[in-house]
């Protein structure tokens, strides 16, 4: 952290008389802005701050640090205000679960390195939600419902999740036309928590059916092997399996009982000093993603 942004830090705690107010407002982590105040203070060789068990207060030093530095910052800010007209440069880091940004979001990245010669990009894909702030992402993917966060989202679509099985296994084991029905199946189930238990719509209000399938794994396309092998009934995204259901591989089960779908977003830290890259990438993004049939299944 470069001794600048340590002073944007130390002004915005004093002004909003909390270490917590001041690291939403920063879009920042608590202990981020815990760290560069210990280290503005640990500099200056003063104690900056004083906790109360109501409010932050600045000390003596505080106090006259902070007229210095509300200056600094202010001038920063007033001599870089045309600077979001420059040219789009610099690394986006970029997250997305890892088979939709192997399919979608690997292809666009690689599309905007080729219109924008300034620009790096780090394309990070796992399937867990990723912290924006804590692990320093520009832009990520983020499907199913959203948590309350300070974070800025814009909607691209929509998945369901779908049930399906091979033409060659419904053949020999008959086609389920409810979900008591999958008694009688062999499924193909995840390893994670809940994996094992699905959701119906019309079934008691949405309750989870539990399976115990034979084989289970934690890799998608191992999963998806082996539906096409005939080995089973599985469930997965609908984009997941698009491909394979307009090919006939694949065929989609027990329709009426689908859940109600899970909106797909584009998440950013927010709008407030957003650098230009992000917004021309989040355009960019925005405007092909929306546009794929995956993305609006029916």
């Amino acid at each position: 952290m470069d001794r600048l942004d340590e002073l944007a830090i130390f002004v915005r705690i004093v002004e909003d008389g909390s270490l917590v107010r001041a690291a939403r407002r920063l879009r920042r982590s608590p202990p981020a802005v815990t760290r560069a105040l210990a280290a503005l203070e640990d500099r200056i060789g003063a104690r900056l701050i004083d906790r109360t068990t109501r409010r932050l207060a600045p000390t003596e030093a505080g106090r006259n640090l902070y007229e210095q530095a509300r200056a600094v910052v202010a001038g920063y800010e007033a001599a870089t205000a045309g600077a979001r007209e420059a040219p789009v440069r610099g690394l986006l880091r970029i997250a997305a679960p890892v088979q939709f940004g192997r399919r979608h979001v690997s292809p666009l990245a690689a599309h905007f390195l080729d219109t924008h010669a300034e620009i790096e990009i780090e394309l990070l894909l796992n399937d867990r939600n990723v912290d924006l702030i804590d692990e320093d992402v520009d832009v990520a993917v983020r499907i199913g419902a959203l948590a309350d966060s300070s974070l800025t989202a814009r909607r691209v679509g929509h998945v369901r999740r779908q049930w399906v099985a091979s033409p060659d296994y419904l053949a020999r084991r008959g086609v389920p036309k409810n979900p008591a029905d999958l008694a009688r199946h062999e499924a193909l189930l995840g390893t994670s928590l809940g994996a094992m238990d699905w959701s119906f719509a019309r079934r008691r209000r949405g309750a989870p059916l539990r399976l115990e399938g034979r084989f289970r794994t934690d890799d998608i396309e191992t999963r998806l092997r082996a539906v096409r092998d005939g080995r089973g009934i599985a469930q997965f995204l609908s984009y997941q399996v698009a491909d394979d259901l307009a090919a006939g591989r694949l065929v989609r089960l027990l329709r009426a009982f689908e859940t109600a779908p899970l909106p797909v977003h584009l998440l950013t830290k927010g709008r407030a000093h957003r650098a230009p890259k992000i917004d021309v990438f989040l355009e960019f993004a925005a405007s092909r993603l929306s546009a794929l049939p995956v993305l609006h299944p029916d």
